[in-house]
């Protein structure tokens, strides 16, 4: 697989689409701290890892609203393999007017949009959650 990072927000993209609550992608250390990231901000309930070596994979409950909406309606691919898209912290703007968020990897780990402009890093623009 060339990008999977793009697999992960695919997967959650026709999760919400086909109405399912959990979705399982395949294991890696920095997909688990992508996903930490959104369950901190209320797109993912929960996250569990499973399975050993190989076949392990990680789990996660897409959260919903109280009418019983996806906090997740679409995502975006910024930055792909082959086009890489690096911003300054003064680059970071918000996404649908506030509404949603992205995500960036830098060299402190990976940071939601206003809180690396608020560090004053930038780095790689991973994708657009809204």
């Amino acid at each position: 697989m060339t990008d999977p990072i793009a697999d992960m927000i695919i997967r959650i993209k026709n999760a919400v689409l086909a109405g399912k609550d959990t979705v399982s992608v395949p294991y890696s250390g920095f997909k688990y701290a992508i996903a930490e990231k959104l369950k901190r901000r209320g797109y993912v309930a929960e996250l569990t890892p499973r399975g050993k070596k190989s076949g392990k994979t990680i789990e996660l409950v897409l959260a919903r609203t109280a009418e019983g909406i996806f906090r997740v309606s679409d995502v975006r691919r910024i930055s792909r393999p082959g086009r890489r898209v690096y911003v300054g912290a003064a680059d970071l703007k918000p996404v649908r007017g506030g509404t949603g968020t992205q995500l960036v990897s830098t060299s402190k780990g990976v940071f939601f949009g206003d809180e690396a402009r608020k560090d004053g890093t930038g780095g790689e623009l991973l994708f657009e959650i809204w």
